[in-house]
């Protein structure tokens, strides 16, 4: 058993080597099998591209294919007249023939024999011009090959109202047998004979595959522009749109803010800059002659190389296409500002936002050298052979301010080797294939501007003193060799590219990063990057805290540092606004405020960061709830935009009248809960409210809000009304009221230190009537009484306060003046 166990012991271990051998090699095989097949996918992706190219263009043949059938029928029949005419005018029978031809009534007949008599008549003719115009119309500067415009000269007869184009699709022009009246007055010949000799067509024309007469159009009447107004949440009309479209399609469209999703309209780089709005038709069966045109209202404050403003639409599935508006600046009717006008052929969700300008470019087999547009500095070089076919390759730059990376170095130590960065490219090419050859590329990336500057004096004082010197020739030649220095590689910094790939930062150590003059650097890449930029370092930097800084790099570029504002009403504490400011605006907007008529506390809250799209949710809790006109006690949301100021107006009351019964005003808190736009989406995506969220997270903020308590006068019945007031409470009013009327300012605020009352009460009080201090007096001196206990000797205790506040003349004044009733006073 012994020797039977060693020898297999060998034979198990060669076993399990040759299956780790095909295990490995089967691993490899479906790495490569995987691969294949992803490449398939991508393929397959372009080839669907391609096949709706090709349906476009078999749909668009189809279109010129029947037009074209149209057209020689149509050219048929007007040579079968031309002749016709030429007959008659051989006849020259002096006949007068009308021809009635309008789109409300296209009914007759040609008489065989009678035709034959009658003149030539100028409605009739039709001549060489008019068709190759209405060839023109059909095969002209039309992309969609679908409008059709027909004009007839008729002479001295008045023209047709309608001679506007008519959009038609794929089944355009159906024809149906209709007859052409003709009514002839004979003078000549006293008998009319009728025979139907031809029969002409009309046209009914399509529109998204619904059937319209000429009638329909005619009555359609001119495109004109008309305007949509809505009202904001203040009640105040405000201009959301111009659309262009024929009277009826006006009539059927309908539009509406739909302000509570813009946080699905925008992207990371996007920056929303006019509402959101809704068009559609209440009728889907409602076919509309598309495109119309729409033009959308936005203010864009900061505009630059770097940015496009584009109208993006939106489906119900949160699909976004994007579309180039025309932007028009001044009047549109009435309306002075800004808007965005494009065409469109679907009703849906349309926003206009900014956003990084795309630049494409096609680079062939032979290769390209490029220059991006937005900043001549960046340029790529792409060698001959570089791809094995025609690539179009899109950039798009994003600019990195140096105040952000002073802010992340401020904020975390480990950032402090950072000097400076170029900006962030990003690059879409369809495939992501290495290259067959590097490409070499050119970025900007300013030096060091601490060292730049001590350079630059440097070399000042050095040409001073080479000015001021009086030394031999080599002194002077010395001095200037030693001024001029080459801008190459500075050994004490470095430089490191940072690149996107596969859902996460890496640092591209293996790439060798060089420092051309006047703070450009050059590097060559072998492999496409989504995302990518060069950092230059001080000192060396672990490659964690480099991936660290570019993720911290990138979320500060789409971030915005904001405050929360809530202000009252100065004239009406009940009435408040929430608003979201940005940091650097907040002086400014506070200023704003202070004009509107809304003051603080309580002040602004601390610093909060958001991005495009992040959501604010607030609720208030204590003794004081706030509605907005359609409930009360529920979660309110703001979301931020950062062009685009977002404010709520809210109205307080008071939960609990008898709460805060040991402080002069109603307390309550409100708590302000960040979400994020991806939770956004998550929720509507699922079908869930984002409460969910706010109830699960925990608040970035909270505002402590107060209202100042109101005295009211209760009405009670006949049978529960006070008795009236003694003979003793009336001798105290009246000592109450004289006092009062006896103390100065000074002596009154001496009076108010020395009386056992809360600061709060007597705030409160001088807020109620600020400018009578006999009323403020007297309302503490009954405050003051009515807290005493009934067996207290109030005369004496009185007397003490007023000997504090130094009038002691009016204790004595006060027992000559109530001697008579001292008595009855003392038993009170």
């Amino acid at each position: 058993m012994k020797e039977l166990i060693c020898l297999l012991i060998p034979l198990i271990r060669d076993l399990s080597k040759t299956i780790c051998e095909k295990l490995n090699g089967t691993t490899e095989t479906l790495q490569t099998t995987l691969r294949i097949l992803k490449e398939l996918q991508e393929k397959s992706k372009e080839l669907n591209t391609i096949n709706d190219y090709i349906n476009y263009v078999i749909v668009v043949n189809q279109i010129l294919g029947d037009t074209e059938r149209n057209l020689k029928q149509s050219e048929e029949h007007l040579v079968y007249i031309d002749v016709q005419s030429s007959q008659l005018d051989n006849e020259n029978h002096p006949i007068d023939a009308t021809l009635n031809i309008s789109h409300e009534n296209i009914n007759g007949h040609f008489n065989d024999e009678e035709i034959k008599d009658t003149v030539d008549s100028p409605e009739l003719k039709i001549n060489a011009s008019q068709e190759e115009e209405l060839e023109t119309n059909v095969q002209g500067d039309n992309p969609d090959n679908s409008v059709i415009s027909s004009n007839i000269d008729k002479g001295d007869e008045p023209e047709c109202e309608d001679n506007d184009s008519v959009s038609v699709t794929e089944e355009q022009i159906q024809h149906k047998n209709t007859n052409i009246t003709y009514d002839q007055e004979l003078n000549s010949q006293p008998e009319q004979k009728e025979e139907n000799i031809m029969e002409l067509t009309r046209s009914e024309v399509t529109v998204n595959e619904t059937r319209h007469s000429d009638d329909h159009f005619l009555n359609a009447g001119a495109w004109i522009y008309k305007e949509y107004t809505l009202q904001n949440e203040m009640g105040e009309e405000r201009l959301a749109c111009f659309i262009k479209a024929p009277p009826f399609v006006l009539q059927k469209l309908q539009c509406r803010f739909m302000d509570d999703f813009s946080s699905l309209m925008v992207l990371e780089s996007e920056e929303l800059v006019s509402s959101v709005l809704n068009i559609s038709s209440p009728d889907d069966h409602f076919k509309i002659p598309f495109p119309i045109s729409i033009s959308i209202p936005f203010n864009s404050h900061y505009r630059g190389s770097y940015k496009d403003l584009m109208v993006k639409v939106t489906d119900e599935k949160v699909q976004s296409s994007y579309l180039m508006p025309n932007s028009l600046e001044g009047y549109h009717g009435e309306y002075k500002g800004s808007f965005a006008e494009v065409k469109v052929y679907k009703l849906g969700i349309f926003s206009v936002v900014s956003c990084l300008k795309k630049e494409n470019f096609t680079v062939l087999k032979k290769g390209l050298s490029l220059k991006l547009s937005v900043d001549s500095r960046i340029s790529l070089n792409y060698p001959p052979g570089c791809f094995s076919s025609s690539v179009i390759v899109q950039f798009k730059v994003q600019p990195i301010d140096t105040s952000l990376i002073s802010v992340l170095k401020a904020k975390h130590d480990i950032y402090h080797p950072v000097v400076s960065s170029s900006p962030l490219i990003q690059v879409k090419q369809p495939s992501v294939k290495a290259f067959h050859k590097p490409v070499t590329i050119f970025l900007p990336c300013p030096p060091n501007p601490e060292k730049k500057k001590a350079r630059d004096d440097a070399e000042n004082k050095r040409a001073a003193s080479a000015a001021a010197s009086k030394t031999t020739g080599t002194h002077q030649i010395r001095a200037v060799n030693a001024s001029v220095r080459t801008h190459g590689d500075n050994p004490s910094e470095l430089l490191k590219l940072m690149a996107f790939k596969e859902d996460h930062w890496i640092v591209l150590d293996d790439t060798v990063v060089r420092n051309i003059q006047n703070g450009l650097v050059s590097f060559e890449v072998t492999e496409h990057l989504q995302r990518f930029f060069v950092v230059r370092l001080s000192s060396t930097m672990d490659t964690i805290n480099l991936i660290s800084f570019a993720q911290s790099l990138e979320y500060a570029i789409y971030s915005s540092v904001v405050n929360v504002v809530l202000y009252r009403k100065n004239d009406n504490f009940n009435q408040v606004i929430v608003q979201l400011v940005p940091s650097k605006e907040l002086n400014w907007e506070i200023a704003a405020l202070f004009e509107a008529g809304y003051i603080g506390p309580p002040e602004p809250s601390e610093p909060i960061v958001l991005q495009e799209g992040d959501q604010i949710h607030f609720r208030f809790s204590g003794n004081i709830s706030a509605s907005d006109g359609e409930e009360s006690g529920k979660a309110f949301k703001l979301t931020f935009h950062s062009q685009r100021m977002q404010k709520k107006y809210l109205d307080l009351s008071v939960v609990d009248e008898f709460g805060n019964y040991s402080s002069p005003h109603y307390k309550g808190t409100v708590s302000f809960y960040k979400i994020s736009k991806e939770e956004v989406m998550e929720s509507y995506k699922i079908g869930l409210p984002t409460d969910n969220y706010m109830q699960q997270g925990t608040p970035v903020c909270k505002l402590s809000i107060t209202l100042p308590k109101v005295e009211k006068n209760v009405s009670r019945p006949s049978s529960t009304k006070l008795l009236a007031l003694t003979s003793g409470d009336m001798l105290w009013d009246s000592v109450l009221k004289w006092v009062a009327q006896e103390l100065s300012e000074e002596e009154a605020s001496e009076l108010f230190q020395s009386l056992p009352l809360h600061r709060s009460t007597i705030q409160l009080v001088r807020l109620k009537s600020p400018d009578n201090l006999t009323y403020q007096i007297y309302e503490l001196l009954s405050l003051w009484k009515k807290r005493l206990p009934t067996s207290t000797d109030k005369l004496h205790l009185l007397a003490r306060h007023l000997h504090k506040s130094g009038r002691s003349d009016l204790v004595e004044q006060m027992k000559v003046k109530w001697e008579p009733n001292m008595r009855g006073l003392s038993t009170l």
